[in-house]
Formats: C-alpha cells, structure tokens, sequence
C-alpha cells in the first residue's frame, strides 16, 4: 500500500481547479455514449508550417545543437528576436541584455515572481484571465489581488479604479494581458499609454503578456508592444511566444523583452532552476521570426474564416459577445440567468458540447463563456447547431 503524503501549504493554499469539475462531468457523459466536441482548449489543430519543421530537421542533425543552450538564449536568436520587433513594433532592442529565451511564455511568467516578488508582496493581475497569473504571485508568497476587467469597459481596465488598487495595495507588480485570453480584448494605445504613466508614477513594474500579438484579423488594426509606449522600457518587460503564431505549442520557444534589469532578475531565477530552449528549436524559431509574415499570414486566415462561423452563429442565437480583434477565441454572455458553470455543465449534458465557463477566469468571468476556434469549419458549424439545440431546450 502506497503512502499518501501532504502537499505543501502553498499547494494547499491555491484555489480549486475549477476545470476538474468540467472534466468529471465530461467523462460522465462519455460513459453514457455522448459523442463530445469541445471548444474549451485553446490549442492550435494545424501543424506547423512545413518550412519550420523542415529548420528544425537540419538543425537537429547537428551535433552542434545537442548540447546545453546557454541560459540566456543564443545570441543568433536574441537577434532574430531584436530584428523582428524592429520591423513589428519599431522597437529597437539590446539583444545582449533586453532579450531572454524562453521554455514557453508560461515558464517565464510563473518564474518572473521568483525574482522580484518577496514573502506578503501585492501583486496585481487581469480577471478575467488565464489562471496562471494569480497562482504564480501565490506559489512565490505574494498576495494576488484582481483588477476588474467589465464588459461596459470592453474588458479594458478602469483608470481611476486602477489606479486607486495601486495607491491602496503599493503592489510589486501590474501584470497585463493584451490581446486578452479569455476575453479577446486588445488594449487601445491611450489606455496603454495612461498605465505606463501610472506605473513609472508609482514606481510599478510592469508585466505583459503579449503572446496573442500576432492572432489579429485586420492588419490595420495590429495589437501593440506596450514597449512602443515612451517610457515603458523604464519599466516593464513583455513576453512573447511562437506557440500561436506558427502553431508551435509543443515546441516551447518563446522570449521576454524590455527592462535589462528585470530581463536580468528573471535569468537569475533562470540559471538556478531550469536551462535555455533546444538549440535545434532556437534555430528552427530564428527561421520563423525572420519569415514572420510569409508564415503566420496563412494561419491567421484560417482563424479569419472560423471567427465569422461563430459569430454568424452566436448572432443567430442571439448571444451577445465581444468583437474579436485578436486570438482565437470568442467571448460570449451567458443568455438568460444561468450561471456560466451551469450553463457549460447543461451543455455537456444534453449536447455534448464543451465550452469553457467564465467563472473559471476569476469572478469578473462569470456570466461569460469561451469557444476557442481551434476546430475544423465543420466542426464549428456541428457546434453551432449543438448550441442552437440547447437553447431552444
């Protein structure tokens, strides 16, 4: 018989998972012979495009590229990643000290308190929003605290509100998220411009989250860097990721840019706690961002083309939801009074449709649900008609 252990408090402490309980009740009807489609995970179903896996193939038979990476990233990479936010954001970069290779853009934001965030710290995050942004700032003895983000702002912080949690919590950190996941919602550049004020003011670091940067639909209407913003490399740093842009989730590339000095903090934790990217996927990545255009213009097209499905559909439903300007998700009210839990519950049930409920992105979330598009059109339409079949129940 073999012995339970007791987990760490801090592992104790963290909110429950609520997407446990979605996956009880999916199983449950799978028992029941229901035939499940789910919409819920937000993980590309095209490969990568050939022309990086076939960098990847090249890089990998050298032997050159089976040893450590350095810490830090190659400096080839660091460069490519220097040269693309040039040509994208017109931000001129230090690759030696404002550039930092990444396992995945999650790695770097549940490290990034490790470095900068002590024992009773406030920090501040997004609600809605992706659940590692509060449970990072806790497993690091920090207090998170949300910043409400409302569907009459278009998921947009409220300046003055914000600005009032700063003067009352003195917060180590402002953590943002734009292009947002869940809501899709993407940042105007005054509101951006105002929160870097407010945070070289009080003297806050700033965090963001910018892997959705390149999931946009009109390329007049690209999300920013919030390193665009005068004054920001005062005080932030941006992570970036390779896993929706080339469809390369598995592949854990990503990078952090900005503030030398955080970029420093996080690859101290860095060196102590785990090593660089693959080398051969360094390369493979270095080939993706310098054939950024040629290469993500095509995936984009394909989210063009299930977002109108979608919406059409949710139009039709009578669903109201929040104009999607960037990722590959939709975010949509709960029609009725129903909770967003019951409501996903209800659908699972009866229709076997899989959705993820708002409550599971913080409070502000609930009344809220999420379909992320990465399914085939006729998957998408078969959702549609699930989601019609509920409602006239």
């Amino acid at each position: 018989m073999s012995t339970v252990f007791q987990h760490s408090q801090r592992l104790l402490e963290l909110p429950p998972y609520i997407f446990s309980e979605i996956n009880a009740i999916k199983a449950e009807a799978q028992k029941r012979g229901v035939n499940l489609l789910s919409l819920a995970i937000g993980d590309p179903d095209q490969p990568t495009p050939t022309k990086i896996i076939e960098e990847l193939k090249k890089a990998a038979s050298d032997p050159q590229n089976h040893v450590y990476s350095p810490y830090e990233g190659t400096l080839q990479f660091k460069n490519a990643v220097s040269r693309w936010f040039k040509n994208r954001f017109g931000v001129t970069l230090n690759s030696e000290n404002e550039v930092l290779a990444l396992i995945g853009s999650k790695e770097g934001i549940a490290h990034f308190p490790l470095a900068f965030v002590n024992p009773g710290d406030k920090c501040l995050y997004p609600s809605p929003g992706y659940p590692i942004f509060s449970t990072a700032i806790q497993l690091a003895g920090g207090i998170p605290i949300a910043v409400p983000h409302r569907w009459e702002n278009d998921f947009q912080p409220d300046l003055n509100e914000l600005e009032n949690l700063i003067l009352v919590h003195q917060p180590k950190y402002l953590l943002l998220n734009f292009p947002c996941n869940p809501t899709s919602a993407v940042c105007t550049r005054k509101v951006m411009t105002d929160i870097v004020d407010l945070a070289r003011k009080h003297r806050t670091i700033l965090v963001a989250d910018n892997a959705y940067s390149e999931m946009y639909y009109d390329v007049q209407d690209r999300p920013l860097s919030i390193l665009e913003i005068p004054g920001a490399m005062d005080v932030a740093i941006e992570f970036h990721s390779f896993s929706k842009t080339f469809n390369m989730t598995g592949w854990r590339i990503a990078f952090a840019a900005g503030n030398p000095s955080l970029i420093a903090g996080l690859l101290r934790v860095k060196t102590n706690i785990d090593s660089g990217p693959l080398l051969a996927v360094q390369k493979a990545a270095e080939f993706a961002l310098n054939n950024a255009d040629e290469l993500a213009e095509p995936i984009r097209n394909v989210y063009r083309e299930r977002r109108e499905i979608v919406l059409n559909g949710l139009r039709r439903s009578g669903i109201e939801y929040l104009q999607p300007r960037a990722t590959f998700f939709v975010w949509a009210k709960v029609p009725g009074n129903e909770s967003s839990m019951s409501f996903v519950k209800r659908l699972i049930a009866e229709q076997g449709l899989v959705l993820t409920p708002g409550i599971g992105f913080g409070q502000e979330g609930e009344g809220f649900f999420r379909m992320a598009l990465t399914v085939p059109n006729q998957q998408l339409h078969e959702a549609i008609r699930r989601l019609e079949l509920a409602l006239k129940r």
